[in-house]
């Protein structure tokens, strides 16, 4: 692991990642999901992609990358773009894996080849009880009300800090449909069938957005990569096969 400092705006930002397979000459990086880290997408990835030098990265506010200010989706981007150019990388030559909310910064990020795992971005219509908790949080800040008004928060930001949950507001509700529709470079796209953060669904939406994309669906739920590694990576080295 190797940490490496990057500014934005003024701003400092600690990044925490690591390297596997150093030598090897291409590259994938690997961008993790809303309140998770770098090595849930080790743990998925560590053994296949053998022929790749491996990026894990925790991004600011994650896992052990600091983050003390409100972010946006673009503002993350732009810290990546500041990271990789740190390392003499140039985003339009990596292949870059997003799951979640790591789709929508890896999309922002336009590589050569993107790769989307249950990716955020597609807005869906919110459960009658997710529509209760908002309204009452609502009605609990215009009381002036605070702490009942973090009662009624997403689990996702439960354990945040006060700027994370400014940023998980900024980012949650983005429609990203223009993004998917303008990106232009080669992108598979990976879903579990069960899943209930994003769904089967919007896995097809953003297939028919993005015009050079192949689609690939699997059992289990949002997290269903770490049981579908190796087939993942088959599928993309058929496409380096031209197969």
């Amino acid at each position: 692991m190797a940490i490496k400092s990057v500014t934005l705006d003024g701003k400092l930002f600690d990044i925490n990642y690591e390297i596997i397979n150093p030598k090897n000459e291409q590259t994938i990086v690997f961008l993790h999901g809303w309140g998770s880290n770098k090595e849930v997408m080790k743990t998925a990835f560590d053994d296949v992609f053998k022929d790749f030098r491996h990026f894990y990265i925790d991004m600011p506010g994650f896992g052990k990358s600091t983050n003390s200010y409100v972010l946006t989706t673009k503002d993350y981007c732009e810290i990546m773009v500041d990271f990789f150019d740190s390392l003499d990388l140039k985003t339009d030559d990596l292949i870059i894996a997003g799951h979640s909310f790591g789709g929508k910064v890896a999309t922002f990020l336009k590589p050569s080849h993107l790769i989307l795992l249950s990716s955020a971005g597609i807005l869906e219509e919110k459960s009658k009880k997710v529509k209760i908790k908002i309204a009452l949080a609502k009605i609990a800040n215009k009381l002036g009300v605070s702490y009942f008004s973090k009662l009624f928060r997403s689990k996702d930001v439960e354990t945040m800090s006060e700027n994370m949950y400014g940023t998980f507001k900024n980012v949650v509700d983005e429609d990203f449909s223009g993004e998917f529709k303008i990106y232009q470079g080669k992108t598979t796209i990976f879903w579990g069938k069960e899943d209930t953060a994003t769904s089967l669904q919007s896995g097809k939406t953003i297939h028919q957005l993005i015009k050079n994309s192949q689609f690939y669906d699997f059992d289990g739920g949002h997290y269903f990569f770490l049981k579908h590694s190796k087939e993942i990576e088959d599928k993309i080295k058929q496409q380096f096969d031209g197969r």
